[in-house]
């Protein structure tokens, strides 16, 4: 069979990558350092995928995704999550209207086009479990009436690794999800110098309304398009098959994951070698993006875990065993 694949035009990409310039210009203006979150979240918005970024307070996880939802031109809406946060909070919910006689629909803030969940973990299981069809179906379901999200629809969540009170587990099926997990750790000396000296310069504030759109929604749209578009050679389709493979069949994991995660990865390669201005994927675009996309889809065993082992390790380990496709 003759293949049809009609690769990007170069001068899309090239205006793809200047695009994904500006907004890193953009990003520049506040925030220092912290390279590998700024690409997987351009990645993320640019594959349509949600996005879990974990973090210790302060290592600027929220300012960053407002940052990036800034630089485009939609709907943003910013949702706290608290214990006592209830589905309606987020969802909406049927309000009697005395004037009509009729119930109508108030719509919640998930309703917009980039939504950032600040500390996700706060809020209790029936809460979570009411962004499972939002976040993969893309619509709502009140009261038998399925009302559909405009596109971009795009999930922004931070999470704190390190406080449990007051906190819930996230169900597996919610981070499932998730396209990414980035984990966000210290900056290094220099950067903490510069970050400092740039506050300083700014007269003490953050002022996140500095930040220009780049982007348009239809804009977006179109290199969501051209994300699709981007080449990728069977033996790495294969490649990315046999690295999520490589978690259902470890002694180290107790849980795998599933095909879902291979798409993940097979979509976060095209828009990082879109991002890197080539329309075909590389073995290093999976690499990079292998750790982002399954260290949240995958549990340990309990005997790794006593053993201290971490997602990340486990990965790395097995990594080592796929062979690359040259």
């Amino acid at each position: 069979m003759e293949d049809s694949f009609q690769p990007n035009p170069y001068n899309e990409l090239d205006k793809l990558r200047e695009s994904v310039a500006r907004i890193k210009e953009e990003v520049r203006k506040i925030i220092v350092g912290q390279d590998q979150m700024i690409d997987l979240l351009i990645t993320a918005i640019l594959s349509n995928g949600h996005v879990l970024i974990e973090g210790v307070p302060g290592v600027a996880k929220t300012l960053s995704a407002k940052i990036i939802a800034r630089c485009i031109s939609a709907d943003f809406s910013r949702i706290q999550f608290t214990p006592d946060l209830m589905p309606s909070d987020i969802l909406g919910t049927n309000i009697f209207n005395f004037k009509s006689s009729e119930f109508e629909f108030r719509k919640g803030p998930i309703f917009s086009n980039i939504i950032l969940i600040d500390e996700i973990n706060r809020a209790p299981a029936k809460t979570q479990a009411a962004l499972f069809e939002v976040m993969e179906e893309r619509q709502v379901t009140v009261d038998t009436t399925t009302h559909m999200m405009s596109e971009p629809f795009i999930v922004f969540s931070t999470m704190n690794p390190i406080e449990h009170e007051g906190t819930y587990r996230l169900p597996e099926a919610q981070l499932d999800r998730f396209i990414y997990k980035i984990e966000v750790g210290y900056p290094s000396l220099e950067e903490e110098i510069k970050i400092l000296t740039d506050f300083q310069q700014r007269g003490g504030i953050n002022d996140v309304k500095a930040i220009q759109p780049v982007l348009t929604v239809s804009d977006l749209k179109k290199y969501q398009t051209e994300v699709r578009r981007v080449y990728i050679e069977p033996k790495l389709v294969e490649f990315i098959t046999k690295v999520v493979a490589k978690t259902r069949d470890n002694a180290d994991l107790y849980v795998g994951a599933s095909p879902r995660a291979s798409i993940a990865l097979l979509t976060a390669s095209k828009a990082l070698a879109a991002i890197r201005g080539r329309n075909f994927v590389t073995p290093d675009d999976i690499i990079f993006a292998a750790k982002p996309v399954l260290r949240h889809r995958i549990i340990l065993t309990p005997e790794k875990e006593m053993e201290g082992s971490s997602a990340n390790e486990v990965i790395d380990s097995f990594m080592k065993n796929v062979e690359i496709p040259r």
